[in-house]
């Protein structure tokens, strides 16, 4: 009987040995679950401030005013405007004679009148 209850008495320690090791890695591993929602919940306000940045980044009033004021840019006047147009494909096999290029247009009335006279 005595060895009976040296055994279960051994049992029960071992027992509660493991009970303790076992709350002890679930303790450990909640610990670190709650560190890692902690750091997600970081990334994801992160994420959500660099989509908001480069929305209003990407605008066009914004890029338009940075390039005005910080490249003192300026938008093209139809005067300063040059128009190329592509070159008419060969009709014939034989080469055309080099000796004087075909203007290019140099406005828009010019290119309609161009297209009208072909």
């Amino acid at each position: 009987m005595a060895k009976l209850t040296a055994l279960l008495i051994g049992m029960l320690l071992t027992c509660s040995l493991l009970l303790v090791t076992s709350q002890h890695r679930a303790r450990k591993a909640f610990i670190e679950l709650e560190r890692a929602q902690s750091t997600a919940r970081k990334y994801e306000v992160e994420w959500n401030r660099l989509q908001f940045e480069q929305t209003r980044l990407a605008k066009h009033s914004l890029i338009d005013a940075a390039a005005r004021r910080d490249l003192k840019m300026q938008p093209v006047s139809p005067e300063r405007t040059l128009y190329v147009g592509a070159p008419a494909p060969a009709v014939s096999i034989t080469p055309a004679p080099a000796a004087s290029a075909p203007a290019l247009p140099a406005s828009p009335a010019q290119i309609a009148a161009a297209r009208g006279a072909r």
